[in-house]
């Protein structure tokens, strides 16, 4: 029996939910029984019956799962970290804090919105404040109800994200420690950003368009604003599938976004933004072996702590604060 087969044969046997992110690498993807964005997937993950969970992602995405539903055991093949989670801890935070205080603007005048690729313990000093979490496909609606509040937005870790929703909505933005006007700016950016859609650029937009010139250019919002600003089409993980499955098959689009989910859209016509591999490494450090590993520790009983996702009390508390706020809007 192959690894393959005898993972499908653990899943049988066990009380066991095994999902798994659209950037995984496809043996992995393939065997999931929920696929989809990072909290698509733990919406879905605590709406299960399981005791386990079994997430293949990177550690952010099993740290909400468990702060929506403490009562389910959450299990990672690897705890694999979000490189644009880890820019910001609880530390960096204050600091920012403390550089916006600096220039005038008291903590009263600041409401925190955290996009979802933060740890639990960022998410829940953003509860602490009365802030909210966003996703890339509710940002704007977020934001929008954010400045309701007449406080400036201080958006955290993707400073792509922030600049480009700003922009959307006809608003200043400014990135804290990068010299731009913190007291003039609505929204207020963290100096973080994905190291995959950093990988896109203008000229690769111009490079396709002068090859193929009925191209249509699709990317992420967590690209370079003057990349977002070329593109025909700027959205979401899901909302990126949905634009590019409802395309007529014969329209050739080239994406922005990781490679694993650009490369099982569509078989014709779509290609890849970057002249190298746009690859997360992180989304791809979880492998089949790892996989089968994870499930034989929960039959076996002797599941390693390193696997598994714990939160404390307080922590979780708040993070769900911020996660609820978020799904109130």
């Amino acid at each position: 029996m192959n690894l393959k087969e005898e993972i499908i044969k653990l899943k049988e046997e066990l009380d066991v939910t095994l999902v798994a992110h659209f950037y995984q690498r496809d043996e992995v993807f393939d065997l999931a029984d929920i696929t989809g964005d990072s909290l698509e997937l733990a919406k879905k993950a605590i709406a299960t019956d399981s005791k386990f969970i079994v997430f293949c992602g990177v550690g952010f995405m099993g740290e909400s799962v468990k702060v929506m539903d403490t009562s389910k055991r959450v299990l990672m093949p690897k705890i694999a970290c979000c490189a644009m989670a880890r820019m910001i801890d609880e530390g960096y935070y204050e600091q920012n804090l403390k550089t916006m205080n600096e220039a005038g603007i008291s903590n009263d005048d600041i409401l925190p919105i955290t996009y979802i690729n933060s740890s639990a313990a960022v998410k829940a000093r953003v509860g602490q404040m009365g802030g909210l979490v966003c996703t890339s496909s509710n940002a704007y609606k977020i934001i929008e109800k954010g400045l309701e509040s007449g406080k400036k937005i201080f958006f955290v870790p993707d400073r792509c994200l922030g600049q480009n929703f700003a922009k959307q909505m006809g608003l200043k933005s400014a990135v804290v420690g990068d010299g731009t006007d913190l007291k003039e700016a609505d929204i207020i950016c963290y100096n973080g950003f994905c190291s995959v859609h950093q990988q896109f650029n203008v000229e690769d937009i111009e490079f396709y368009r002068e090859k193929y010139p009925d191209i249509l250019v699709a990317v992420h919002p967590e690209c370079d604003p003057s990349v977002c600003d070329a593109a025909d089409f700027v959205g979401s993980t899901s909302q990126l599938i949905t634009y590019i499955k409802d395309l007529p098959l014969e329209q050739k689009v080239v994406v922005g976004t990781e490679f694993n989910m650009v490369n099982r859209l569509r078989e014709k016509n779509t290609y890849i933004l970057s002249s190298t591999k746009p690859e997360c490494p992180t989304m791809n450090e979880t492998t089949l072996e790892d996989v089968y590993r994870t499930l034989k520790s929960i039959k076996e009983d002797n599941i390693s702590k390193e696997n598994e996702i714990f939160v404390s009390e307080d922590t979780a508390k708040w993070a769900k604060v911020a996660l609820e706020r978020m799904f109130e809007v």
